[in-house]
């Protein structure tokens, strides 16, 4: 079976390339995303999961919400923080010219990379930062049997 050659055009490919990545930050971000407009009404906390040979440890970053808004559940291995991080704006009659801090109920879900015994999980929440830490379970190590000859 004989294939046919196409002549290679670099500049469409770059063009392919461009139109693609502009399709991916515009699902993202939506086409409104790129000034100083905010995200109106939507608020995840951002947060890193870092693993040691003992623990998972979830950091979230959660300024101006009580500790006691927050949820955080653990189903099998999917840790999930919720809460609500409440408007602090009064009605004094003051004109707003810009507002982007955003307001409202979050849920975030991770994936943790190693199972966690659930019943050790540590939460503890300082200057606007939630750690969580989550001891890792005990792994039955593999026993390793030897095979004998008769």
């Amino acid at each position: 079976m004989a294939k046919e050659l196409v002549k290679w055009e670099p500049f469409r490919e770059v063009s392919r390339l461009r139109r693609d990545m502009d399709r991916v930050f515009e699902d993202f971000f939506g086409p409104r995303r790129w000034g100083l407009t905010p995200w109106e009404g939507e608020w995840t906390p951002a947060m890193d999961v870092a693993e040691t040979d003992e623990r998972v440890v979830v950091k979230a970053e959660m300024p101006g919400i009580e500790p006691k808004e927050i949820d955080i559940s653990l189903t099998g291995d999917v840790l999930t923080v919720k809460g609500e991080k409440k408007s602090e704006r009064e009605e004094k009659k003051e004109n707003y010219h810009l507002v982007e801090r955003s307001y409202g109920t979050f849920s975030r879900s991770v994936t943790l990379p190693a199972a966690v015994d659930a019943e050790k999980i540590d939460a503890k929440y300082e200057k606007g930062v939630l750690t969580i830490t989550c001891p890792k379970k005990e792994v039955v190590k593999p026993k390793q049997i030897e095979v004998k000859a008769e």
